[in-house]
């Protein structure tokens, strides 16, 4: 089964780091976020990715076609321009890194992206989410549904802290970044059956209004919830949050 991440988008809100670089090209640890969930799929036997590039997505291109180099020891005679690899850590992936134009939205880039899918079921990601879902767990739950789309449904974290406070303004309790109660959301790791094509119209479509509220609308959306572990990187705090995680050694998303 393939792999697709949507990596396309301009990623506005951490401007910081999108002025030069695609969002998933951010680096936690010292290697771009694309490469953590990429590893992390990898890490339950899925190898075969589809990258829905955009947004300087030459970049993306040039860091895969670039990996084996980057990974190796080099000697590199000037005067006799030969270069000597000694040793390498590449990966065993298969990437295919496809332009799906620079302002095509979320839907449209699933859209292009059809031909290289073989017609067969098919995983699908952001390319700016870390989570420790149970990838064997979601598609279980997703073939012993009648499902279209499978989504994993999480609960995220607070961004803020909760107070309780009484009648004299005595704070009764405080709680730092406690998990929302305010219900599931969509936290980005599905399944697909090819038949999902027929509800994308153009390039002109958010996978996450028309083509899901119409699949959900028809009882074939169906949710795998996920109570462990899932954050988003939208902001600068959001990649210094993660990069703490990493740097502690328990980040949960982390495969040997």
């Amino acid at each position: 089964m393939k792999v697709v991440i949507l990596a396309g988008g301009y990623g506005t809100r951490i401007s910081e780091e999108t002025d030069i670089k695609p969002k998933p090209m951010v680096e936690i640890g010292g290697r771009p976020i694309l490469w953590h969930i990429m590893k992390y799929y990898s890490s339950f036997g899925f190898k075969d990715f589809v990258v829905c590039l955009g947004y300087k997505g030459y970049l993306i291109k040039e860091y895969f076609y670039n990996y084996y180099l980057h990974q190796a020891n080099v000697t590199v005679d000037l005067k006799s321009n030969v270069k000597l690899i000694h040793n390498t850590n590449s990966e065993d992936w298969k990437v295919t890194l496809v332009d799906t134009g620079k302002e095509t939205l979320t839907a449209g880039r699933i859209k292009r992206i059809k031909d290289y899918l073989d017609d067969e079921t098919f995983m699908l990601t952001y390319g700016d989410g870390l989570s420790d879902v149970d990838i064997s767990k979601l598609i279980e739950s997703h073939q012993s549904s009648s499902a279209l789309v499978t989504v994993t449904a999480t609960k995220p974290q607070g961004r803020f802290g909760i107070m309780q406070i009484d009648d004299n303004s005595v704070v009764k309790s405080f709680f730092e970044k406690r998990v929302s109660d305010s219900g599931w959301i969509n936290g980005g790791y599905f399944v697909c059956e090819p038949e999902i094509f027929d509800y994308i119209e153009d390039d002109y479509q958010m996978w996450e209004d028309a083509p899901l509220t119409k699949i959900c609308s028809e009882t074939k959306l169906n949710a795998y919830k996920h109570d462990g572990f899932w954050h988003a990187m939208d902001t600068i705090k959001d990649k210094i949050d993660l990069n703490k995680l990493w740097d502690s050694g328990k980040a949960p998303w982390k495969v040997n």
